[in-house]
């Protein structure tokens, strides 16, 4: 019955305060995160982190920002959503990245950040911030990727035969 409650209680999320982003390890309360912060598995994580931190800080960033995004294009593809309400939705799978182990310090910045490169396209209101999908075609992407490597390659090949017209005549 006692592993059986355990579990039950550790089945939601919990407090996000009490989470621990290198480990992935979810504490109860203060004093079990306290506890995990002595343990030497933790210390050893930290000894990691600390060597290179801003490796890991932009994984978690870039890991973040697509796991968002995909959540995104899979549950509102098309359609305007306030971003404190699409976040929520996200941050329910209790195995998602941490917005605090991120470079994105609050919501606000993250939902900037992606106006700014074009993923979303973003609005302020007094109601809170709204954001849209910007959808990339991707095909359409790769065609043309492909179209200008072919371009490219037969420009090379041009000039490869004009040095060699050259050679010849010299």
């Amino acid at each position: 019955p006692k592993a059986i409650a355990n579990r039950i209680k550790a089945k939601g999320l919990q407090k996000l305060r009490w989470y621990c982003q290198m480990c992935q390890k979810q504490c109860r309360d203060e004093n079990g995160f306290k506890c995990h912060q002595m343990s030497e598995s933790h210390q050893r994580q930290m000894m990691v982190f600390g060597e290179n931190p801003k490796r890991f800080i932009d994984d978690y960033s870039q890991q973040f920002e697509r796991d968002f995004l995909e959540h995104f294009r899979r549950s509102h593809r098309n359609t305007r959503i306030q971003a404190n309400v699409l976040y929520n939705e996200f941050i329910a799978d209790r195995h998602h990245i941490h917005m605090n182990s991120t470079k994105w310090v609050t919501l606000t910045e993250f939902v900037k950040y992606l106006g700014r490169e074009g993923k979303c396209k973003v609005e302020e209101t007094p109601k809170g911030w709204f954001i849209t999908l910007v959808e990339h075609d991707r095909e359409k992407e790769s065609k043309q990727a492909a179209r200008e490597k072919r371009r490219r390659a037969e420009e090379a090949e041009d000039l490869r035969m004009e040095r060699q017209i050259r050679r010849q005549i010299e």
